[in-house]
């Protein structure tokens, strides 16, 4: 299970590299901007110009099965207020995850990104109890969101796989995250400037340990 420390932290391309690294099948079980999603645009829009579902990001990055939405929302916007705009009522329950083993879940937004006015997505995963990979970034600021998103999960009994960081390489930071949080750290995945399936491997190689995902 794939979720982050906000919006826009490259939770996706992770996810690509996870699935491709380790063979495991995707599910996004919400998936807002469909009329337009500015986080898929922006990531090599001018060479290679994407489809508009993170399922379909997967498709070009890992080639691995990708399971439907539950809810699929048109505005860039928290599942929340997207599913408000478009007259549609999500009912938690209906989210459960595919009967698959090998299988990794992108939650969207952050930790405590409203699913609905009432349940946030750290309230899916301690339903789900499956192992979080918190995505967290390695710049300026990532301590303190970091350690409130491990402290969120844990407040609500999700169980904490560890954390894979996403930047430029940040020694302290991610040291500082992995003793204060008293979690693992996965690993690091660069900033790809040509973002393809070959580049993105060769990333995921270097940058982590098929174990640590056992």
């Amino acid at each position: 299970m794939i979720t982050g420390t906000g919006t826009d932290i490259g939770k996706t391309v992770l996810s690509a590299g996870l699935c491709g690294f380790l063979g495991y099948d995707y599910w996004k079980p919400l998936q807002t901007g469909v009329a337009g999603n500015l986080p898929n645009a922006a990531i090599g829009k001018a060479q290679h110009p994407l489809p508009d579902t993170d399922a379909d990001v997967i498709t070009r990055l890992a080639a691995v099965r990708s399971y439907p939405e539950t809810w699929a929302l048109t505005q860039p916007l928290s599942p929340h207020r997207a599913a408000e705009l478009d007259g549609i009522s999500i009912d938690p329950d209906r989210i459960d995850p595919p009967a698959d083993d090998a299988l990794i879940i992108e939650g969207a937004g952050g930790v405590l990104a409203p699913v609905t006015r009432q349940v946030l997505f750290a309230d899916l995963f301690a339903r789900w109890q499956i192992p979080v990979i918190l995505a967290a970034g390695t710049g300026l600021g990532t301590i303190s969101y970091s350690l409130t998103a491990l402290e969120s999960l844990r407040a609500r009994g999700v169980p904490v796989h560890g954390v894979a960081f996403i930047g430029e390489d940040n020694p302290d930071n991610i040291a500082t995250i992995g003793q204060i949080g008293r979690v693992r750290v996965l690993g690091r995945l660069p900033i790809l400037p040509t973002l393809t399936r070959d580049s993105l491997q060769a990333a995921m190689a270097q940058g982590f340990d098929k174990g640590d995902f056992a």
